[in-house]
């Protein structure tokens, strides 16, 4: 039982050394030149170790950007739908441009249209689970009263990620908290959310810049 218990965490420290050394080189070099030997010789693991956790480089930096973002991004249920959809894309925003994990994200995005098994465990891991969780809060807000029954709730996710991915894609700025703002109340709008307030405000909605600019 004690030697099972060390091989456990010895295989645990070997993940974790493996996947922050898979976002080291990444944030240093790029990702076109991260090597899985690269990351080996980082992480002070063989080759044979990595390949029999994960499949490709792309793999390993998809772990390690899932394992950041689900910690960083999550759906939490203040009772003000526009906040807690606010307070999810700022976070969002804030891992996917910055380093370590901005570059990992980039380098992923780019790989999965030139490697299928990629694009298939992007879908899995990270798209699939993060809009259903988006779907599930928006969910929730309909039994408080805040979101339409009959509100299209997919496509309403599609619009609150859209803008973030296609920025993100054209390497434009990423959106400051004052578009972020703009964003969640124009899709809670599009929804038919019933305003609320003095000023006919959505919950937990914020002033905008005229512009509005959600590009």
């Amino acid at each position: 039982m004690i030697t099972s218990q060390s091989s456990l965490r010895r295989s645990e420290r070997s993940r974790r050394a493996t996947l922050d050394a898979a976002l080291e080189l990444c944030t240093e070099k790029g990702y076109g030149r991260v090597t899985v030997e690269a990351i080996a010789a980082r992480a002070g693991v063989s080759k044979k170790t990595i390949y029999r956790w994960w499949s490709s480089k792309g793999a390993v930096l998809l772990e390690a950007f899932v394992d950041a973002f689900v910690g960083a991004t999550p759906f939490v249920d203040t009772g003000d739908i526009a906040l807690d959809l606010r307070t999810h894309i700022n976070s969002a925003v804030k891992l996917t441009s910055t380093p370590p994990y901005g570059p990992a994200y980039a380098g992923i995005l780019s790989e999965m249209h030139y490697d299928d098994a990629l694009a298939e465990a992007v879908q899995e891991q990270l798209v699939g689970p993060r809009f259903a969780a988006a779907e599930a809060r928006l969910a929730k807000a309909q039994e408080q009263g805040q979101v339409p029954a009959g509100a299209d709730l997919p496509l309403a996710v599609e619009m609150l990620y859209g803008p973030v991915y296609y920025r993100h894609v054209l390497r434009k700025p990423p959106q400051d908290e004052a578009t972020v703002a703009t964003l969640v109340d124009h899709v809670l709008r599009s929804l038919g959310a019933a305003p609320d307030g003095p000023r006919g405000a959505l919950p937990g909605t914020v002033p905008r810049p005229a512009s509005g600019d959600l590009s």
